[in-house]
């Protein structure tokens, strides 16, 4: 099946690049999800597009990705507020990459992508996390978020 990726897909593809796979990968798992098009002649069209709109958002560069990855590491631990239970530290819910995104914003570090961010499991206690961004396919930044209930 040939389809037309239009985000960022670890170990396939960036948007707008036109790929080749299975049909049960892309009918099941890229297309449910809006991380692809079908390739046609109107959508090859569409490319151009989805490119512009993804560098406009996108680190421009390794040197960029190097600076924004600076600056995420000088406010390591990032605080985030959320609700949680008295006592025992579950949270209400869990936290989101939206919700590391503005929190990353509100604490004077740089503008995130929320598709950027990777976490290795729900974050549903208050405490220290892990949280991993790939900023730039060769730039990948690792840092702590402080959960505190609010």
């Amino acid at each position: 099946m040939k389809l037309i990726l239009t985000a960022d897909v670890s170990g396939l593809g960036g948007p707008g690049d036109i790929v080749e796979v299975k049909d049960g990968y892309g009918r099941n798992y890229l297309l449910p999800r809006s991380l692809a098009i079908v390739a046609s002649k109107g959508a090859e069209k569409q490319v151009q597009t989805i490119r512009r709109a993804q560098q406009a958002r996108s680190i421009r560069g390794l040197d960029h990705a190097q600076e924004v990855k600076a600056a995420l590491e000088s406010i390591d631990p990032v605080p985030l507020k959320a609700k949680a239970a008295a006592g025992s530290g579950k949270l209400f819910g869990s936290v989101t990459t939206a919700d590391i995104v503005s929190a990353v914003k509100a604490a004077g570090g740089p503008v995130l992508d929320k598709r950027t961010v990777e976490l290795t499991g729900h974050i549903k206690t208050v405490g220290k996390h892990g949280v991993s961004v790939r900023l730039h396919p060769e730039v990948t930044v690792a840092f702590k978020v402080e959960v505190t209930s609010s």
